[in-house]
């Protein structure tokens, strides 16, 4: 990476439009979506335009990671480092693998943030980083410590899966039913309550691909969705 990058930033959904707010300041910045032709301070650019950069973020859902690759190898230069913002990363970064041209340099990332958790500014909030075998993630670190003040951890695409799957595939799991329920107003709560029904509000607006993604997507996340209805079944017995 130069002193001031190239980036291809290649989907504008609700998390592309928060990376390229937050990257845009600090970056030369392009974007691509289908589906957006223009973006406040932010040149929509070609699909082609946008995957010839030296960085390029794929800011898309996991279902159509192979396929985004597919579209955009053809325009890769040569070298470049991609990287992924999914909420797992062994499925992905095997599909990077895949599809992209033999000599590109792979660094799965997840921020462990959304629209909603970072209303208020990046400062503080936390980034995986999951590089690819001989890939050096030290001038991408450099750029989310010191200019997003974000707070990097470093680990591989195995170890995020199955750390994942209890930290966010379970809470989201329980949040999406709580939201399910559609409780009505308390006039008055606890503690306890006020923050569980923190956490559901938190993902109550992530999109079904998301939430789809993080269950459906991690390897380990089946085994303990099945133990948790398991015990919530066993529970509701003792109760009865």
């Amino acid at each position: 990476m130069t002193a001031t990058p190239l980036v291809g930033l290649i989907g504008l959904g609700a998390f592309g439009r928060l990376a390229a707010t937050h990257l845009a300041p600090h970056l030369d910045l392009v974007a691509h979506d289908p589906a957006v032709a223009d973006l406040e301070d932010v040149r929509c650019v070609e699909l082609a335009e946008a995957a010839s950069r030296n960085v390029v973020i794929l800011a898309v859902p996991v279902q159509l990671m192979a396929t985004v690759c597919q579209q955009i190898a053809p325009h890769l230069s040569e070298g470049a480092l991609v990287l992924d913002v999914a909420s797992v990363k062994l499925q992905p970064m095997a599909a990077m693998r895949d599809n992209l041209p033999a000599g590109t340099r792979i660094l799965g990332t997840h921020p462990l943030f959304g629209p909603q958790s970072a209303a208020d500014g990046l400062e503080g909030q936390s980034i995986v980083l999951c590089p690819d075998p001989g890939v050096d993630p030290t001038c991408v670190a450099h750029v989310l410590r010191d200019d997003l003040r974000l707070k990097v951890h470093l680990s591989d695409a195995d170890t995020h899966d199955r750390t994942m799957a209890s930290v966010q595939a379970l809470t989201h799991l329980v949040s999406k039913v709580i939201t399910d329920l559609d409780l009505p107003s308390a006039p008055y709560t606890t503690r306890s309550y006020d923050l569980l029904k923190q956490a559901a509000d938190l993902v109550a607006g992530d999109s079904d691909d998301l939430f789809r993604a993080i269950e459906r997507h991690n390897p380990y996340a089946a085994d303990l969705r099945a133990r948790f209805f398991k015990a919530a079944r066993a529970l509701d017995g003792r109760l009865e």
